[in-house]
């Protein structure tokens, strides 16, 4: 479990820099350079990555409680609004006009709907840090960028591809999921 929590925390920090201190993170980038320190930057977001998940395998399986059946459904359907959602800033879909950060938005169903289905201790630090850290992003880049401005109208054959590739892009992570060994449809 240490490597988890270190993996959140070291996520956390990274992440957080810029909308928690953003004159210290221009600090850094002036002292190293931008390219630099934004190499840096995700190196540690890498070192993050991988702590948390060889924390996430190696920790004791301890139950919490115990999802019923139907949570795999709604986890799944919570999936591809995840994807939906978080795709939409790059996509430029006329999502992006109804939230104002796309992909920290993503993340927090993605978070829930994982913590919906699984009810082990390691799952509920995992995603409940990340629901946890998504949130005070939010609050933390709204605190520093004020009023949100929202972005034009996006055509509608921008949404129907955004829609699309977003349904295709959750097929393909349902199919390592699989390869992974972790079947994630019902039956």
């Amino acid at each position: 479990m240490t490597l988890l929590l270190l993996g959140l925390a070291l996520w956390s920090v990274v992440h957080l820099l810029p909308a928690a201190a953003p004159a210290r993170r221009a600090a850094y980038a002036a002292r190293l350079g931008a390219g630099p320190y934004k190499a840096a930057a995700g190196v540690l977001l890498v070192v993050s990555v991988v702590l948390m998940v060889q924390g996430y395998k190696a920790a004791d399986p301890v139950d919490l409680w115990f999802p019923p059946l139907w949570t795999v459904h709604l986890n799944n359907l919570l999936m591809l609004l995840a994807f939906i959602v978080f795709s939409a800033g790059h996509a430029k879909a006329s999502l992006r006009r109804v939230i104002r950060h796309p992909q920290l938005a993503g993340v927090k169903i993605w978070a829930l709907a994982h913590l919906i289905v699984n009810g082990d201790l390691a799952s509920a630090v995992l995603f409940g840090g990340l629901l946890a850290w998504a949130v005070a992003s939010m609050i933390l880049i709204n605190k520093r960028d004020g009023v949100w401005l929202r972005p034009p109208e996006s055509p509608r054959s921008r949404d129907v591809l955004h829609v699309a590739v977003s349904v295709a892009v959750f097929a393909a992570v349902a199919g390592v999921h699989n390869w992974l060994g972790v079947w994630p449809f019902p039956g």
